[in-house]
C-alpha cells in the first residue's frame, strides 16, 4: 500500500523527550516500512524515519521562537498532503479537526486517529464530518457519535524499555507527564507529602501551564523529597520509570489513552491511577496496578502496589500493547477502507452502465 502519515509539526518524529502522538506515529510509520509498504511521512524536517520524509518546516515548531502562528504551518502541511492525494492509497491523519474539510475534497480516503479529547467547540466540527473514517485509541474516548472504524490501542517497542526486577533503593514514586492541572502533578506531590514517600517528577512545562507550575509545583520542589528532573530524554525517562517503586497517574480528565502507563508497566513498574478515561482499559486491576476513585485511595494503594509482580506488568504490555499489535490493527483498517472504496466505485460504475 502507498500510505501517507500526517504528523503534527509541534514536535519532531520521534520526539526527543515528551510527545506521545509523535512517538506513536514514529513506531507506526517505521513498522509499516519494515512490512514493505511505501510510506510518506509528513512531519517537521528534523524528524527521523525509515519512510520518505516530506517537511513543510525544517524543525519542530516548538523549538523555534520565531513561529507565532502554528495553524499557518499546519495548513501548509495539509495543503501539501492533499495536493498529492492521488499518489496514495490512503491518508492517515494524526492532526485532528484541521484535516477534516480537506479530506472531503479528494477521492483518496483519509482515516483519522483521535489522539485528543472532545470539547464543546470541536464536537461541532467532528459531528459535521461524522461520516469520515475515525479510529479511537480507547473505547472510553468514544464520547460522540462518529463513524468509528475500530479502536486501536497505542503500542510501544518493549525492548526499548529494559525490565527492572527490583526498584532502586531508597525507593521513590515517579510522575511523568506534561505539567498541567489535568495531568495532576500537584496531586502527586500531595500524595507524596501525605505518605512520606520521595517523588521524582519529569516532563515539560508548556507556556500555557507556566503559571500553574510556578504556583502549584515549584514551591514544593526541594530536591530531596520532591525532585523535578525537567524534560528528560528517552533513556532518562526509562530509568526514571524503571527504577521507581510505583508510578503515579493522578489525572483529573478523560484521558484518551495515557502512554506513560504502558511505558511504566513495560519496565516492570506498576501504576496507580485515577479512574478516568482509558485507565480501566490500560491497567489490569490488582495485577499491574490499581484503579482508584480518589487521591486518598491512591495513597492507600501504594503498599499493595509494592507487592505486585513486576514481571507480570512487563508481560502484560508485551501481550497487549506492542507496536506489532498496533500496526496489525492499522493494517486491517487500511485494507478495509480501501476495499470498501473499491467496492463502492464498482457499484457506482455498474449503476452508470445500467442507466
Amino acid at each position: 500500500m502507498k500510505i501517507a502519515q500526517v504528523a503534527p509539526l509541534w514536535e519532531r518524529v520521534p520526539p526527543p523527550s515528551y510527545g506521545g502522538i509523535e512517538l506513536v506515529v514514529s513506531h507506526l510509520t517505521d513498522e509499516l516500512v519494515r512490512r514493505g509498504h511505501e510510506v510518506t511521512l509528513f512531519a517537521s524536517g528534523d524528524s527521523q524515519t525509515l519512510a520518505h520524509l516530506q517537511a513543510v518546516y525544517p524543525r519542530a515548531l516548538r523549538l523555534d521562537p520565531k513561529v507565532k502562528e502554528y495553524a499557518v504551518y499546519e495548513m501548509l502541511e495539509l495543503s501539501q498532503v492533499y495536493q498529492q492525494a492521488m499518489e496514495f492509497d490512503i491518508i492517515h491523519s494524526h492532526v485532528g479537526i484541521s484535516a477534516l474539510p480537506l479530506a472531503n475534497l479528494v477521492s483518496t480516503p483519509t482515516v483519522h486517529t483521535l489522539h485528543g479529547d472532545f470539547t464543546k467547540d470541536n464536537q461541532k466540527v467532528f459531528s459535521h464530518h461524522k461520516k469520515q473514517h475515525y479510529v479511537s485509541i480507547s473505547n472510553a474516548q468514544r464520547q460522540i457519535n462518529l463513524n468509528y472504524v475500530d479502536t486501536v490501542y497505542n503500542g510501544i517497542n518493549p525492548e526499548d524499555y529494559p525490565f527492572e526486577a527490583q526498584p532502586q533503593k531508597p525507593q521513590y514514586l515517579a510522575f511523568l507527564g506534561r505539567f498541567s492541572a489535568e495531568k495532576g502533578p500537584h496531586h502527586a506531590i500531595a500524595i507524596a507529602k501525605q505518605t512520606g514517600w520521595r517523588l521524582k517528577m519529569a516532563g515539560k512545562v508548556d507556556i500555557a501551564d507556566a503559571k500553574f507550575f510556578a504556583q502549584e509545583i515549584a514551591p514544593y520542589i526541594d530536591g530531596k523529597q520532591i525532585e523535578y528532573l525537567g524534560e528528560v530524554s528517552h533513556a532518562e525517562k526509562v530509568e526514571l520509570l524503571g527504577k521507581a517503586a510505583v508510578t503515579l497517574f493522578p489525572i483529573t480528565w478523560q484521558e484518551p489513552f495515557g502512554l506513560v502507563m504502558i511505558e511504566s508497566m513495560a519496565t516492570g513498574t506498576p501504576v496507580i491511577a485515577m479512574n478516568f478515561g482509558s485507565v480501566p482499559e490500560v491497567i489490569a486491576q490488582g495485577k499491574t496496578g490499581f484503579i482508584c476513585q480518589s487521591f486518598e485511595e491512591m495513597a492507600a494503594s501504594i503498599p499493595h502496589a509494592l507487592k505486585l509482580n513486576r514481571q507480570t506488568c512487563q508481560k502484560y504490555i508485551v501481550n497487549k500493547f506492542s507496536v506489532h499489535q498496533m500496526v496489525d490493527g492499522y493494517e486491517a483498517i487500511y485494507e478495509k477502507i480501501i476495499k470498501d472504496r473499491i467496492d463502492l466505485n464498482g457499484r457506482i460504475r455498474a449503476m452508470k452502465v445500467k442507466l
